[in-house]
């Protein structure tokens, strides 16, 4: 188990312009050769945008891009003519393959914190493609074939146990609330990366949320 506390993040965005960035993994100026991926996840960027602000439109190719909302309404638009609003609870899915253009945006009157994932997919290249799963339920993981990934979204009451997946690469990313793993307590924008997972328990220390990838 590799513990990541969420003060290790690389600090990122433009403050001028209302957008506050944390990076768990390797990213632009922040070059770590030891923390480029883990498994197919590349990138678990913690994003906080003021009111009107927002990434201008901007491109990407091979990689899966999955955005969770934690506060606020995320506006999408992309070059392939999808045009969405996000909010708490939903999944959404940007499949680049050989390239597509995308804005997101706050285009509310309230702060919005979001996470961006990016995951490499087995295969490069092919038709880029557009989901968004309402409201996702804590019992229906989220499939990701083509990076060969599931996305589960676990939420605790204090003292409430759940069962980390047993897989080659497993990945937990604490939302909100406390959660304890193993010996370790984790706290909002804490992760954990762990390896040939095996019978690993997390329990609530408080009422919390986490997302937690299952890798190959």
């Amino acid at each position: 188990m590799d513990v990541r506390r969420a003060e290790r993040r690389y600090p990122g965005g433009e403050a001028g312009a209302g957008i506050d960035t944390r990076h768990a993994f390797s990213f632009g100026p922040h070059y770590d050769p030891d923390n480029l991926r883990f498994g197919a996840l590349i990138a678990c960027n913690e994003e906080r945008l003021a009111p009107g602000a927002g990434f201008a439109e901007h491109p990407h190719s091979h990689t899966e891009i999955v955005t969770w909302v934690v506060e606020g309404e995320l506006t999408h638009r992309d070059s392939a003519g999808h045009e969405t609003v996000i909010r708490p609870g939903d999944v959404q899915r940007l499949s680049a393959a050989s390239g597509v253009r995308h804005v997101e945006r706050n285009a509310g009157p309230r702060g919005l914190v979001f996470l961006q994932m990016w995951l490499a997919p087995l295969t490069p290249g092919g038709d880029p493609s557009y989901e968004v799963v309402r409201g996702i339920a804590d019992a229906t993981p989220y499939a990701v074939p083509e990076a060969g990934a599931m996305l589960h979204v676990r939420r605790l009451g204090a003292g409430e146990r759940t069962a980390v997946p047993d897989a080659g690469r497993v990945y937990v990313h604490v939302v909100r609330g406390e959660v304890g793993i193993g010996a370790e307590v984790l706290s909002p924008g804490d992760s954990v990366r762990i390896g040939d997972a095996v019978g690993v328990t997390g329990v609530g220390v408080t009422p919390s949320e986490l997302l937690v990838w299952e890798m190959r």
